[in-house]
């Protein structure tokens, strides 16, 4: 499954890692490799996607509740690391841990079909089968499949967040992100 997050964006520019462009042409900025530092680019690129790959596949999420956690909904399973922080009483580490259970259960078979899908979109091209229309379906199949797969975190976020007080969200915002919900705001 690989499937290019924000974590791999800011990657692919820290890194030069990029598309092709022809010899001699001018690349666009982000896009440019030294001779020879394309190679080692793009394993740093392989290596992050095949973490993505392997965390995803275990149901956690690798940024792809980025939206709700920065933001004040927090993940059960983050809330569980920081619960001696957060002061989590007996019901509400009890109530996390379900979440995140469910949350589990929910994404790892969602997370089994991104893979496929993925695997399916890269065959037409390793098969040389490629055309618009695979292309168009393959691409629409991985995309559906990567949205479930999202919801199943964001919704998580959406559960957790109504399990603590608003004190416990201000204290997981400034552990996790060093900021007040206010500022954000």
């Amino acid at each position: 499954m690989r499937a290019p997050g924000l974590a791999l964006a800011a990657l692919l520019l820290a890194t030069g890692a990029a598309a092709q462009s022809p010899q001699g042409a001018e690349a666009p900025a982000g896009h440019r490799h030294a001779p020879g530092d394309a190679g080692e680019a793009h394993r740093r690129v392989d290596d992050y996607l095949k973490e993505f790959d392997a965390v995803v596949a275990d149901g956690r999420g690798f940024g792809l509740a980025f939206a709700a956690d920065q933001n004040g909904y927090p993940g059960p399973l983050h809330v569980l690391e920081l619960k001696d922080h957060l002061q989590l009483t007996p019901e509400q580490e009890a109530r996390m841990r379900a979440l995140f259970e469910t949350m589990l259960a929910e994404a790892r078979p969602r997370a089994g079909r991104l893979a496929a899908a993925e695997t399916r979109l890269r065959r037409l091209f390793a098969d040389g089968v490629a055309d618009d229309a695979a292309v168009r379906a393959a691409v629409a199949d991985t995309e559906a499949a990567r949205a479930e797969l999202r919801l199943a975190h964001l919704s998580a976020h959406l559960r957790a967040h109504d399990v603590l007080t608003e004190a416990q969200r201000r204290t997981y915002q400034h552990l996790r992100w060093g900021g007040t919900l206010q500022e954000k705001r």
